[in-house]
């Protein structure tokens, strides 16, 4: 007789107004794991009927605050009042591989030190997407945001990736939120994400936690989850654009943020709001070429 795996897990996403991808998420849960499941969708947008359809379809439970609180927050919200062993903050684009899930939590049954686990995700055409990188700085990000669309291979971009072609289970600086695994008590210790973030680098900044706080973020690539990014972009690429710079610029402003440091704090937000025109006149324009 085989023993059933222990640890139950909570399933979090984040939806909003989502099409077909939530249905192919939830499809993709049941076979990523043998344990104990729920799944939580917090839902952020406003077309609700979509979402309670598919919730019930798949046993899933849906909270609303009635606001769009972001991926954080919405995050935050659906993991409240966690009992489960194990909390998965997870995507609505993402597909599961069969035994995926339980790849992660194996590895963190097995490491007590392990306070963040992700998988290896893959773009729909079956590339690495990087998803476990080391914590920017304000010479490595700069290098990796101005060089990275004209010289993909500069080496400040190549140290940022430099494990997305590595098969071995790794510690890394921080791990991509469209596939997060966290033990209860680490998830409750850092009170889960900071809410401050509405979109983008909330991940960032969980890893960094994670890390003062003597744990380590470890990357699983044997575990493997494919990841049909970009809808979002596509749909509102300046809207996007602005609240990754926003972000951006809150999390570096809080790695420099002694007085002394006042002026770094200042290059920082003029270089990431030079970056954020350019890139928004980049968008417009071929939003009119379409």
């Amino acid at each position: 007789m085989t023993t059933p795996p222990t640890g139950t897990i909570r399933v979090v996403t984040v939806a909003y107004n989502p099409g077909d991808e939530l249905d192919r998420f939830l499809s993709s849960v049941p076979a990523a794991t043998a344990r104990k499941v729920t799944v939580v969708i917090a839902d952020n947008g406003t077309e609700h009927h979509l979402v309670d359809e598919l919730a019930a379809r798949h046993g899933a439970r849906v909270v609303r605050s009635g606001a769009n609180l972001g991926y954080g927050g919405g995050a935050n919200q659906a993991a409240a009042g966690l009992t489960e062993d194990w909390v998965v903050i997870a995507n609505p684009d993402i597909v599961w591989r069969p035994g995926s899930l339980d790849l992660l939590v194996e590895a963190g049954q097995a490491d007590p030190t392990a306070g963040c686990l992700g998988p290896r995700l893959l773009n729909s055409d079956g590339t690495v997407y990087p998803s476990g990188r080391a914590l920017p700085t304000l010479v490595s990000g700069a290098g990796h945001a101005l060089l990275t669309r004209v010289w993909p291979s500069n080496p400040f971009s190549a140290a940022y990736h430099a494990q997305d072609g590595n098969d071995a289970v790794r510690e890394v600086g921080w791990l991509s939120g469209a596939c997060l695994v966290l033990p209860r008590h680490v998830w409750q210790a850092l009170g889960g994400f900071d809410d401050g973030y509405f979109m983008f680098f909330e991940d960032v900044d969980l890893g960094a936690r994670v890390s003062r706080a003597g744990w380590r973020n470890i990357q699983v690539p044997g575990a493997v989850v494919v990841h049909e990014q970009g809808a979002s972009w596509k749909a509102r690429p300046e809207r996007m654009i602005r609240a990754h710079h926003a972000s951006a610029r809150r999390y570096m402003c809080g790695v420099y943020d002694a007085p002394w440091q006042a002026p770094v704090r200042w290059a920082v937000i003029g270089g990431l709001r030079l970056r954020e025109e350019v890139q928004v006149r980049a968008a417009r324009r071929a939003s009119r070429a379409r």
